[in-house]
């Protein structure tokens, strides 16, 4: 019985070392760099978010329920739960009349 937990102990560990896979996003005055973000499907996934502008800017996902609100030159990160083969929207809440941008799930 005393090797359970070390078995469950050593397939835990793998799976946590694991890195997410990563994709960087810019902001400035409201402009999306890139617009649109391609990620694998049913897969977790971090978006670093950096604000390259002069002004307060808020990368929100009505869809994805996530919003990061960043100050002038602020970098940051959000981690998306896996997701269905789709198409989420994100804005900046700060510059609503500014188009916004998409992630698209494969």
């Amino acid at each position: 019985m005393r090797t359970l937990p070390a078995l469950c102990l050593a397939l835990a560990l793998p799976a946590a070392a694991a890195p997410l896979p990563s994709y960087e996003l810019e902001i400035r005055n409201g402009h999306f760099t890139p617009p649109s973000l391609t990620v694998p499907a049913r897969q977790r996934f971090k978006i670093n978010v950096h604000n390259r502008g002069e002004g307060p800017v808020e990368f929100e996902s009505l869809p994805l329920r996530v919003e990061k609100v960043l100050g002038p030159g602020v970098s940051s990160f959000v981690v998306i739960h896996p997701l269905k083969p789709g198409r989420y929207g994100f804005f900046d809440e700060f510059h609503l009349d500014l188009p916004g941008g998409y992630i698209e799930a494969q």
